[in-house]
């Protein structure tokens, strides 16, 4: 069965998760009230103009299997954020604490499906309903005002997605998502695999899929631009851990795309993680999770400053005002207050 939309009346949270207490996100808060985790590394003099000398990498929650996808939602004043193994999307409030806000969320067959069944990225539509990515129901979903789901994409050309991982929407209310296969129980080699390859795609509000690429090994995270010319996507394949940038063309598909950074070197030095989720804030630096935390691209690909969790990062998302940087790390859900300012969803 799956819960309401809005959970303020939600099932409590099991006892392993555990909420920092804290002051509201405009509330001026003593810098120690929180507890901290990781460093803040800077190497361009540019990344002190995004992230201020004084901010630091606040854990809010800890005690998820893997927490992934957060999303800011602005008229609950809450982030979302999958935990994979639980099959849970889960709910943080600055004052009310966190609930489970939707179970299942990825996996609703009967029996075991795995360890990563659950929900990947969220986002919002421009209407403001969540979307999903759900690894065991293999397909992109939307979840309606009243609470029930509707299916947005569930296969190409007939074939069943691998796994669909994680999602942005255009201002048409189009959508890009990724579909590696993560999220089937033995991975590339399980046998209920259809697709031969891990694909970029685009469904139009009126269910259209289109294939836009197919040569990427293992598609991750993605996201538009706040102009949106431009696509990024992460690629989480050691052997080539890079992240694409491509231009979007007039009718919503892509050109052949380019190698906006590489992170091989910096998975060389052992640092924890792949390149993972990611977004653009207002002046077009991009915050991706990959080697080492998150790490901070100028426009041209610069690697300015990482916020070093320590943990294997999976996502992040603006939220509040647009100017803090919300974090799923590993068990973690946390936060970075920032100077610059990101696009918020559903608007």
């Amino acid at each position: 069965m799956i819960a309401p939309c809005r959970l303020r009346w939600a099932a409590a949270v099991a006892a392993a998760l555990v909420v920092m207490p804290c002051a509201g996100a405009d509330e001026a808060a003593p810098p120690d009230l929180l507890p901290t985790l990781g460093s803040i590394e800077r190497l361009d003099p540019r990344f002190d103009a995004l992230v201020p000398r004084e901010s630091a990498i606040e854990v809010l929650a800890t005690g998820f299997l893997w927490s992934e996808g957060p999303v800011w939602v602005d008229r609950e004043r809450a982030v979302l954020f999958s935990d994979i193994p639980r099959n849970r999307v889960m709910r943080w409030h600055s004052t009310e604490g966190l609930s489970v806000f939707l179970e299942p969320a990825g996996f609703t067959g009967a029996g075991g499906y795995g360890g990563e069944r659950g929900s990947n990225g969220l986002t919002l539509d421009r209407e403001g309903n969540l979307i999903s990515c759900e690894h065991g129901d293999r397909r992109v979903s939307r979840l309606t005002p009243r609470g029930g789901k509707r299916t947005v994409a569930d296969n190409y050309q007939g074939k069943r997605f691998n796994s669909p991982n994680d999602c942005t929407v255009h201002s048409s209310n189009a959508m890009y998502f990724t579909d590696p296969p993560y999220g089937l129980p033995e991975g590339w080699d399980d046998d209920r695999r259809e697709l031969d390859f891990c694909g970029i795609y685009r469904v139009t509000p009126d269910g259209r899929v289109t294939l836009l690429c197919d040569t990427m090994t293992r598609p991750n995270g993605i996201c538009l631009s706040p102009d949106e010319r431009r696509l990024y996507v992460a690629q989480s394949d050691p052997a080539a851990p890079i992240w694409k940038v491509f231009a979007l063309q007039p009718d919503g598909t892509l050109d052949a795309g380019r190698t906006f950074f590489d992170g091989t070197k910096l998975l060389a030095e052992r640092k924890k993680g792949l390149p993972d989720g990611l977004k653009v804030d207002l002046q077009g630096n991009v915050f991706a999770t990959g080697p080492g935390g998150v790490l901070v691209l100028s426009p041209a690909g610069d690697h300015l400053g990482t916020l070093l969790t320590g943990q294997a990062t999976a996502n992040c998302c603006f939220g509040d005002d647009g100017r803090t940087l919300y974090i799923t790390a590993d068990d973690h859900l946390c936060r970075v207050r920032l100077s610059t300012a990101g696009p918020l969803p559903g608007r």
